[in-house]
């Protein structure tokens, strides 16, 4: 029964995850706006807090920053529901599509309804760094740490070690000087090991099945082949979608042409490069989080075994790229939450979210110099749409849903 009093927040995570383009940094612009401004669910400190934490582990940053919201709320229990409704449009969508290949192709993908997608999205992005500019940069060294971090990060955005490198290289700065955020006394958590022994057993187990049915031919190995693949995945990987989305390609496209490869074990995984980039391109035009592009390969990989199997690959591969994020997540959360009674790691804070701040205000720029057109009259239609998306996000109480469906009904009519 005490879960009934969340139905309303369960409601706005649903209507977050129909409508939050844009991958980590533009969802991050959504959440400040829905479950800050909104709602009040968590403070803009939380919420950047909760963000930097998410960005020094491995998996869908978005993901767990949202999941840490419900966890905040209502616990473990609540934590997964969020998790779970977050997830499931984005991950259903993309499952679905892989049933579809056949009538899906590159010409479909640049459909006029999501021309200003992104140049909405870096309005998102732009508010997102406006705010928590206000919050985390007030002297002098966390503009320097803040502006290092955003040039550094703008020319090597595709890189995966750059966001932690610069988390930690922040928060080392920051403790150079003992003057600024005396130690500071907190409620501890409680830390349950479970959840690292879980993920553990798993990566483990699932790592030898895989190779004991590659080694021994099993005729059902598929399945096992495809989850192990998908869960290292999301165990491993730092940077969000840009950094999964090659790693995927290197694994299911890539190794697959090895003759040597094939000669050694000829039931390999393998998706089309056609297919391949048809996903790739249709996850960036849905709301939701990147990572669900694992569904649609998970589909494809399995579609040879008929419907049946192709919607259990599709259910592997939500599941396998999503379950290390939630692990790892609700189980490092309480130590870092513990750590900060330290006064070096709560002094650590203040150059990590300045970090963070950079990293945005990178991707705002990276991304609006992507949505630079030739046409000067979609220029000017794209950069009305940005400022308009920024100004409505800040100056207006008008719900970030209405504002993606203002945009896609513009690129209806234009």
């Amino acid at each position: 029964m005490v879960l009934f009093r969340h139905i309303p927040f369960l409601k706005a995570v649903f209507f977050h995850s129909i409508s939050a383009f844009g991958g980590p940094q533009g969802h991050l612009g959504l959440m400040m706006k829905t479950f800050v401004h909104q709602r009040r669910d968590v403070t803009k400190e939380e919420l950047l807090d909760y963000n930097a934490f998410c960005q020094l582990l491995p998996g869908a940053s978005s993901t767990q920053t949202l999941t840490l919201i419900g966890y905040k709320r209502g616990g473990v229990i609540l934590a997964v529901l969020t998790l779970m409704i977050w997830i499931l449009p984005a991950c259903f969508l993309m499952g679905a599509f892989s049933f579809f290949l056949e009538y899906i192709n590159q010409k479909t993908l640049k459909t006029d309804i999501f021309k200003f997608i992104q140049p909405m999205t870096v309005g998102f992005i732009a508010y997102a760094a406006i705010q928590s500019y206000k919050i985390s940069v007030h002297n002098t060294i966390t503009h320097v740490i803040m502006a290092v971090s955003a040039v550094a990060t703008f020319f090597v955005f595709t890189s995966p070690w750059i966001f932690p490198l610069l988390l930690v290289l922040g928060g080392c700065v920051t403790n150079l000087s003992s003057k600024r955020i005396p130690q500071k006394e907190i409620p501890l958590k409680k830390i349950k090991w479970g959840n690292i022994w879980l993920f553990a057993i798993i990566f483990v187990v699932a790592g030898i099945s895989s190779e004991l049915a590659r080694k021994n031919d099993w005729p059902h190995r598929k399945p096992l082949n495809l989850f192990e693949n998908t869960y290292r995945f999301g165990s491993l990987v730092f940077g969000g979608g840009q950094v999964l989305i090659p790693m995927m390609y290197e694994q299911f496209v890539a190794r697959p042409e090895s003759q040597k490869l094939i000669k050694r074990n000829p039931h390999v995984l393998k998706v089309s490069k056609d297919d391949f980039y048809t996903g790739a391109g249709i996850v960036r035009a849905i709301p939701g989080p990147v990572f669900s592009v694992a569904s649609f390969m998970g589909g494809t990989l399995m579609k040879d075994g008929g419907p049946t199997m192709q919607i259990f690959g599709c259910i592997i591969g939500s599941v396998a790229i999503f379950l290390p994020s939630a692990l790892l997540v609700l189980f490092f959360f309480p130590i870092w939450h513990n750590m900060k009674k330290y006064a070096t790691v709560y002094r650590a804070l203040e150059g990590i979210n300045a970090v963070v701040v950079g990293i945005i205000v990178a991707a705002t720029f990276y991304m609006m110099k992507d949505a630079a057109v030739a046409d000067w009259k979609s220029l000017f239609l794209n950069i009305i749409v940005l400022v308009g998306t920024w100004a409505f996000l800040s100056y207006s109480r008008l719900p970030s849903p209405v504002i993606v469906i203002i945009c896609l009904a513009m690129g209806w009519v234009f």
